[in-house]
């Protein structure tokens, strides 16, 4: 009978787990021939699921509760201790909360950084493509530009030869003087060293000193090309001239002229 109690009073802590493993043997082996013993640990196991279903739903019945807690405090001092000391999953559950919640954030932060990395490669592909647009654009309103000052016929158009008749260099100045715009092409132009440049002339019907209208440097076939260099709008051109310079250029002509040529 004392051995019957004995087990008895050690259910309590082998229904929550926290019987030694030298002593449940004893229970277990006590389990297989006592009937008693066997319901009163199907009614601790009962109460102890109750009491920790509790934790997260509605609180258990206080029978159950009271019966659990009063089995606990009939089992011996020393298991006792054990059971205070050894912490149930119920009493771990607000680490394992904030655990889940930090895991949580650090999903949060690298998804975050993931985006603000697409979005400074989306805005970095938009500047690209705002660039090429306005590159584009300006191509665009300079091949306007040229069309319209080679077939405009309000667009002074000046055709430039040397002053001797000589065949070779040849050229012509486009310009629109309200606009003060100008376009000037040339052809069989003869190579210059590179400390020397061509220097193109407007030369103002008001009889002012001449106007420096642009340097430029021949391509290998002789080619040249001149377009909207500084000129203040409404300044009317008596004529266009060529010289050769003094890289990079000067603000009075040098004689002799290469190629000059009045307008019409």
């Amino acid at each position: 009978m004392a051995a019957h109690e004995q087990f008895a009073d050690d259910l309590a802590l082998y229904a929550i787990g926290s019987l030694p493993a030298s002593e449940a043997a004893g229970v277990e082996k006590h389990l297989e021939t006592c009937a008693e013993c066997r319901r009163e640990l199907e009614s601790l196991r009962g109460d102890a699921a109750l009491l920790a279903l509790s934790a997260a739903g509605p609180a258990p019945p206080a029978r159950s509760r009271e019966r659990l807690l009063a089995a606990v405090k009939n089992a011996p001092r020393r298991q006792r201790m054990i059971l205070y000391h050894a912490k149930p999953w119920w009493a771990i559950a607000p680490v394992a909360a904030s655990l889940a919640l930090a895991i949580f954030g650090l999903f949060l932060w690298r998804e975050n950084t993931n985006l603000r990395q697409q979005q400074a490669e989306m805005q970095q592909k938009q500047q690209s493509l705002v660039a090429e647009l306005a590159r584009t654009e300006h191509e665009s309103e300079k091949a306007r530009e040229m069309l319209y000052m080679m077939t405009s016929p309000d667009v002074q158009k000046v055709s430039l030869a040397t002053p001797k008749g000589a065949p070779q260099p040849v050229a012509k100045a486009m310009y629109k003087s309200d606009k003060g715009h100008l376009l000037f092409m040339a052809s069989n132009l003869a190579p210059l060293p590179s400390s020397k440049t061509y220097e193109l002339w407007l030369v103002p019907m008001s009889g002012a000193a001449p106007m420096p209208a642009g340097t430029f440097m021949p391509d290998a076939k002789g080619g040249a090309m001149v377009m909207n260099p500084p000129i203040p709008p409404g300044t009317e051109a008596k004529a266009f001239a060529v010289t050769v310079e003094d890289a990079p250029g000067s603000e009075k002509p040098t004689m002799p002229m290469v190629l000059m040529g009045a307008g019409q």
